[in-house]
């Protein structure tokens, strides 16, 4: 909202333009001679109105609605009145009244775009007011839509595969969690302690990524459903390190949870991980029930989580030399969708699995199979 800290006869004209009112309807609005305003017209910047009627323009402003603040600031705006400087008579705080609904339009438009991995349109929005606004000159308000568009382009740098670095996942994190502290705003702090613990695990430091989730998985500052995330990247980072078994267990809890809460892509996304964990420990039905629960279960078809189903089917298959050249296949296709959307981190995981298999496709000493019926 603008404020008027000394009235000329330019306010008050941009104020009547505003109103979309003539000089008689703004002389009568504001209880003043037609004259006068007449006066206002005519020399703008060369009178001022007297203290008296500066408080009745101030009265006449502070009930105006949001989209006649849009119109007067414009209009000083065209004048050069909002320019900085020691002797400007406007000050525009922060983002206006409108910006703030178009910020919030634009999360969430940067949302369902990060959900579809349009990774170029969700960034175009969400660096339009990132690189608009500083954090010193927002209010709590604003503060919160920074840091919210801070924590959005974290997730588009790690869905990209931008995991440390200055330009990076990591560094957007910890950039959201400063102002959510600053806000003091608890179980977005820790959902960020949360999205950091994933940066930790996506590098590769798994020890330390499954001490941060067991203690978020308690931590009462967030939600059930996010402590159950927790519990099942516990999960996660166990089986990378190849405690499969455990994993496991942790894992079905955190399932159960997904059950119970009646959130079903968590439920599958639960599934597709624990078919993993049973593939590393060497239970290759279990692997296979539990991919095909995912995969006949999945609530959306994003690309990420088509990559991440075939990636894990394919990884499955690639563990039977009867299933080999089928596994091959899921993985081509796997990697194709990837490199198409710019998910270079899940090219990597592929690539690696390949690696790992290439000129070896036998099956691990401990894997098990038994007859499918």
């Amino acid at each position: 909202m603008a404020t008027v800290h000394h009235w000329s006869g330019l306010e008050a004209r941009a104020l009547r333009l505003a109103l979309r009112l003539s000089v008689r309807a703004f002389a009568e609005h504001l209880g003043v001679g037609v004259r006068t305003v007449s006066k206002w017209e005519k020399l703008l910047t060369g009178t001022e109105p007297r203290p008296d009627t500066q408080a009745i323009l101030d009265t006449a402003l502070a009930r105006a609605d949001a989209a006649v603040h849009l119109r007067f600031e414009t209009n000083l705006s065209e004048s050069g009145r909002l320019a900085a400087g020691p002797g400007r008579r406007v000050t525009v705080v922060g983002p206006r009244a409108w910006e703030y609904e178009s910020w919030t339009d634009d999360l969430d438009r940067a949302i369902v775009a990060l959900s579809r991995q349009s990774f170029t349109f969700a960034g175009t929005l969400l660096n339009r007011w990132l690189t608009r606004f500083q954090p010193g000159e927002l209010d709590d308000k604003g503060l919160y839509l920074f840091a919210r568009s801070t924590a959005l382009l974290g997730d588009l740098q790690r869905d990209q595969g931008a995991v440390i670095g200055p330009l990076s996942a990591q560094h957007s994190y910890a950039g959201a969690r400063s102002v959510f502290t600053q806000l003091d705003i608890p179980r977005r702090i820790a959902q960020l302690e949360l999205s950091l613990a994933v940066v930790t695990e996506m590098s590769g430091k798994l020890e330390i990524a499954a001490r941060r989730y067991e203690a978020l998985a308690v931590d009462d500052r967030l939600s059930r459903r996010d402590r159950a995330r927790a519990r099942l990247w516990v999960g996660t980072a166990l089986s990378k390190d190849g405690d499969h078994d455990y994993a496991a267990r942790v894992m079905l809890s955190a399932t159960r949870d997904f059950e119970e809460l009646a959130e079903p892509e968590d439920w599958s996304v639960a599934h597709q991980k624990l078919a993993l964990a049973h593939r590393g420990a060497g239970h290759l039905d279990e692997a296979l029930h539990f991919i095909d629960i995912a995969r006949s279960t999945a609530v959306t078809d994003a690309p990420m989580q088509r990559v991440r189903l075939d990636t894990a089917y394919g990884h499955i298959l690639l563990s039977d030399p009867a299933t080999v050249d089928d596994g091959l296949s899921v993985l081509d296709q796997a990697a194709q969708t990837a490199a198409e959307y710019g998910l270079s981190h899940q090219l990597a995981s592929i690539e690696n699995i390949r690696a790992v298999r290439q000129g070896d496709i036998r099956p691990p000493a401990t894997m098990t199979r038994k007859r499918r019926t």
